[in-house]
């Protein structure tokens, strides 16, 4: 039996990346999964993955930020498969590399608007559902970059340390509940939103050097972070609430130094 038999499950982000490897690898472990994000051509290739692994998913092309869409892919997970077990908020934008001060407050709206206020959204349309069957399992992308500073711009990195306070908040505003709250605090890892870097890299002959600053000195792999989003999503992890699990290679576990010349 599949480590998320019989659940139902949505997935915000689901159209590459990180969100695309958990969607696949839920469905792969029984669940039925909702696929979100704004990007109907790759949900639909998530979907057609999922298919060919004879999994079970609805796709829904919505944007994250908005409440009404957010209600909107709630209630479609409720009336296409009857309940909702989990809730993968991943869906996340990086805001781009200008400086901090010459960053503008419609772009740090923006970051906040997808990063964390869409998480948010989700927890308020999904949780009362959990309630009301007395367990759930809520997982938040947040970030390596919510935790230390120089591992991505000022409005990312601000608000994934929000994200990390929200699934702090969230776990503890649900006391006796059933619903449990965390999320996972990625490292480097080569989705569509950093392609760009390990493009410039490879193109410059540097790709050896990504991920040296982390003890195993290379990138993560999506399929790396869907497999803790498996764990905190299944009944595996029934005692885990309301924690931030840096999956980085390392990376949060020490402080930069200057290494001495051999």
């Amino acid at each position: 039996m599949g480590r998320l038999e019989g659940k139902v499950a949505i997935v915000t982000g689901a159209a590459s990346g990180i969100g695309r490897a958990s969607a696949i690898l839920f469905a792969r472990e029984g669940a039925r999964v909702v696929a979100v994000d704004r990007n109907a051509d790759g949900l639909a290739a998530t979907a057609d993955a999922i298919a060919k692994a004879g999994g079970n998913a609805e796709i829904v092309a919505a944007d994250v930020s908005e409440e009404d869409g957010v209600n909107g892919f709630v209630t479609r997970a409720l009336d296409k498969f009857g309940g909702l077990d989990v809730l993968y908020a991943n869906a996340g934008i990086i805001g781009g590399p200008d400086p901090l001060l010459e960053q503008s407050v419609e772009l740090w709206r923006h970051v906040l608007d997808v990063n964390l206020i869409g998480p948010f959204l989700a927890i308020k349309y999904a949780a009362p559902h959990m309630i009301a069957k007395g367990r759930g399992s809520i997982v938040l992308t947040a970030s390596a970059a919510g935790l230390r500073a120089n591992a991505g711009g000022a409005p990312y990195s601000a608000s994934k340390a929000g994200v990390i306070s929200l699934a702090q908040t969230a776990a503890n505003s649900f006391l006796g509940t059933g619903v449990r709250v965390n999320a996972i605090c990625p490292g480097l890892i080569e989705t569509g939103m950093t392609h760009w870097l390990f493009e410039s890299a490879r193109a410059r002959g540097t790709a050896g050097k990504i991920g040296q600053l982390n003890p195993l000195q290379r990138a993560g792999q999506p399929e790396e972070i869907a497999a803790m989003a498996l764990f905190l999503a299944s009944e595996e992890s029934s005692y885990v609430n309301g924690q931030a699990f840096a999956v980085d290679g390392g990376l949060s576990s020490t402080l930069p130094f200057t290494r001495p010349i051999r």
